[in-house]
């Protein structure tokens, strides 16, 4: 199997998004619920079925990553075929990749367990929830990353506050940047922030690439090329 052009999994097509959701079938599983986006083609696939290929190969190489580079870890796990362009597994590795880089500079971390729960959480993040709630669920990922890593709760102080920072500070680079979405875009710069706040407030430095630069640039029909700062021509300029 290999990753083609386009956003659907059944036929390659591209998405189309509704201003108001409609009930579709999911073409894997049958299960019908209300959704903004299905395939020019009308084929739907829930998060479930899109994320839970792709699900197991981010917590495999979790799992097993000696790296301190949490972009490093991501990039490995994004050459995998059943992780795709766009997609709701991207809420899941972004904070995956953060706990084992964590894990191995020396923070404090049952890490089988740590991943564990960011499954469980982020996995409850709907596709599409950039657009239609503005918080990008790469974004929203590096907030489950600090939540776990400080033991927060509904019902903590410090450790509160920090996790919705960190939630903060990564959609405000999302933002600012621009879209439309980019699932690689979004996620190499959630984990950015989260490397920089990680360091600031937790005392731990990972490690990042001098210069990130994106291979899967032709995969996106999106795609912002040069305004996109990881693109190879890109300048960074939105």
């Amino acid at each position: 199997m290999r990753r083609g052009e386009g956003a659907c999994l059944v036929c390659g097509a591209e998405l189309t998004y509704y201003q108001e959701a409609k009930e579709m079938t999911c073409v894997f599983c049958g299960k019908k619920e209300m959704s903004h986006a299905s395939c020019k083609e009308g084929h739907y696939v829930c998060d479930s079925c899109h994320a839970e290929k792709g699900i197991e190969a981010i917590m495999r190489e979790c799992g097993v990553t000696a790296s301190k580079n949490p972009i490093e870890i991501m990039q490995k796990i994004m050459e995998d075929p059943y992780i795709y362009m766009h997609g709701p597994e991207h809420h899941v590795m972004a904070g995956a990749a953060l706990l084992a880089a964590y894990h191995n500079c020396g923070g404090k971390l049952d890490l089988p367990a740590a991943l564990q729960e960011m499954k469980e959480r982020g996995s409850q993040v709907p596709g599409g929830v950039c657009g239609f709630w503005g918080c990008c669920g790469a974004g929203i990922s590096t907030g489950i990353y600090m939540s776990i890593i400080t033991k927060a709760t509904p019902l903590s102080g410090k450790s509160w506050g920090l996790s919705n920072c960190m939630t903060a500070r990564a959609l405000q680079a999302i933002g600012e940047i621009g879209g439309p979405r980019c699932c690689k875009r979004d996620t190499f710069t959630a984990v950015k922030e989260a490397v920089q706040m990680t360091k600031e407030k937790m005392g731990i430095e990972m490690e990042l690439p001098e210069h990130i630069e994106c291979g899967f640039y032709v995969e996106n029909q999106q795609c912002l090329k040069n305004r996109c700062p990881y693109h190879p021509k890109g300048t960074g300029d939105f």
